[in-house]
């Protein structure tokens, strides 16, 4: 029977196995990298060795299976790129107004599970040790970009229109896109039919499907959406940014939580 288990990063071969996991769904199962492929096939960035960064990688028996990445607030970072609060988003929204003593934001990212086992705990398991660790860090709120799964401009604001529609645009929280990115004159991966799109232009956008991150976000972690879809062009995907509280994470997905009793591990 296997074992799975999600743990800190704290040593080199776990960052390793966390970048490589990452590259393996990215640059290979899903090919959205851009570029030529690095002869280390490990997915990396600057933000990854930061000291307020945070990654968790959940282990099926030894085998590395799935990743997520926490960023925290980071003076330097901030400081030196102008921004409020120094995580990653920063590039591309303007946070002016988010932050506040009273409010710790966490940028979650890289968010990725080998497909063998994306149907498996590992998703639950990843979910909840990053709820773990957040609440151990003092982290208040969540802020992200879901993946909408294409790259097409007229698709990817018809999901925020459905997202509109079902009520899971934030009341309290707007921000700007500051640097929106180019996507491709003629898209190579729509997201809705011809048919959906019609129905969309007379106004019907009931039962119109939205992608799965976004949907996960909003019904499991109560997250509503900030900003209009960026184009992320290292990953060839537009992304629907987000925030979370987590006082405000519905109690059943709490109660999944207590019940994996996910009890993250830090040990060298």
């Amino acid at each position: 029977m296997t074992s799975m288990h999600c743990r800190v990063a704290n040593t080199q071969r776990e960052l390793d196995d966390a970048l490589r996991v990452r590259w393996a769904v990215f640059g290979g199962e899903l090919r959205l990298m851009t570029g030529r492929t690095p002869p280390s096939r490990r997915e990396v960035s600057c933000f990854d060795t930061l000291d307020t960064t945070v990654h968790l990688v959940v282990y099926a028996d030894r085998k590395p299976v799935a990743t997520a990445r926490l960023l925290l607030p980071n003076l330097e970072v901030a400081r030196d790129a102008g921004g409020q609060l120094g995580i990653e988003l920063e590039q591309k929204l303007d946070l002016t107004g988010i932050a506040s003593p009273t409010r710790l934001f966490a940028e979650t990212a890289r968010f990725c599970v080998l497909e063998k086992w994306r149907h498996s705990e590992a998703v639950a398991r990843l979910h909840a040790s990053i709820y773990e660790e957040s609440r151990r860090l003092g982290v208040t709120h969540w802020i992200a970009a879901a993946n909408l799964d294409t790259d097409s401009v007229e698709d990817a604001h018809l999901v925020y229109r459905v997202a509109e529609h079902r009520g899971w645009l934030s009341p309290r929280w707007r921000v700007k896109v500051s640097a929106p990115g180019e996507p491709p004159a003629t898209p190579s991966d729509p997201l809705y039919t011809s048919a959906e799109r019609a129905r969309a232009r007379l106004g019907q956008l009931e039962g119109l499907r939205m992608p799965r991150a976004p949907s996960l976000f909003a019904r499991k972690m109560g997250a509503r959406f900030i900003a209009e879809p960026i184009y992320e062009a290292g990953f060839r995907r537009f992304t629907l940014p987000l925030i979370a509280a987590l006082d405000e994470i519905p109690a059943s997905t709490l109660a999944r939580f207590k019940a994996l009793e996910s009890h993250v591990s830090r040990a060298a």
